[in-house]
């Protein structure tokens, strides 16, 4: 169940960024966003003088997640209207988000966030099951549905696969491009609201690690960098794989920057096995 709990984090916002790949594209920024929408959704629930507050609880997860969504919406105009490579976008919005979130909290965590939101999305549990996991089963099985069985799927997956066959087949391109840009924005988001509830604080620096690992899960899970290939179940089981490992270099007392180092040449390797096996 541990072991769930952690992946859920992953899950979805591995799904965010197999989302963007498949349209043959990336997203360095998502570990900023996270930050972001956990300050923003803290502050706002800290704004009030209940700590029991139904309303701030709402009112923060919107925020949280409006701003990350926006942050999405920001990045797929940029790459697919202003035709912006993807990577100098992203690293410019990565920036943003993370100076942002700093200067919002001063640098220091942000205290005193509602109660029922720290019970419900925190601690909360179903007959045993956290309610995180079962939030996460519930957006996968969503978007599972959506990419195989509606045609946002297929014209994500074609879009990928060649931008210039899908325009003249009649697809907006562009306006697809966006949608999962945004989409990306909005997990990320929800990835930031859930860790926040998770830790109990807004963390200025919360998701530091997960762009690497969201990368490297979506790439063993058999998305293609570059575009047209990849699927929600894929994605998943790379998100275990990566916390599995992560959780065996707890175990074995492996310090924190050798696990970083372990995680790019996770992603290294299958990037390189993605591209001798399919070549």
């Amino acid at each position: 169940m541990n072991v769930l709990r952690q992946t859920t984090y992953l899950a979805i916002i591995t799904v965010g960024e197999m989302l963007v790949f498949l349209v043959g594209g990336f997203d360095l920024a998502i570990g900023a966003v996270v930050a972001l929408t956990s300050i923003v959704a803290a502050l706002t629930m800290t704004s009030g003088i209940s700590e029991s507050s139904v309303v701030l609880t709402i009112l923060g997860i919107l925020g949280g997640l409006a701003v990350s969504t926006l942050v999405g919406l920001v990045n797929g105009l940029t790459v697919a209207v202003i035709r912006v490579a993807p990577f100098i976008v992203t690293v410019a919005t990565m920036g943003i988000s993370s100076g942002l979130a700093l200067q919002l909290a001063g640098g220091t965590p942000v205290w005193g966030i509602t109660k029922p939101f720290v019970e419900i999305f925190g601690s909360g549990s179903l007959y045993g099951v956290p309610n995180v996991v079962l939030i996460a089963v519930i957006i996968l099985i969503i978007m599972h549905l959506l990419l195989n069985m509606t045609y946002l799927g297929r014209y994500f997956w074609a879009i990928g696969g060649n931008e210039n066959a899908a325009l003249l087949s009649g697809i907006n391109t562009r306006k697809y491009t966006v949608l999962a840009y945004t989409l990306c924005g909005f997990f990320s988001g929800f990835t930031g609201v859930l860790l926040t509830a998770r830790v109990g604080a807004g963390e200025p620096v919360l998701g530091g690690g997960l762009m690497l690992q969201a990368m490297a899960a979506a790439v063993i899970g058999g998305t293609k960098v570059g575009g047209g290939v990849g699927n929600i179940p894929g994605a998943v089981l790379g998100a275990l794989f990566i916390t599995l490992v992560g959780n065996a270099m707890n175990l074995a007392n492996i310090g924190s920057y050798v696990q970083l180092m372990v995680m790019g040449c996770l992603l290294m390797f299958a990037i390189i096995s993605d591209r001798y096996v399919r070549r």
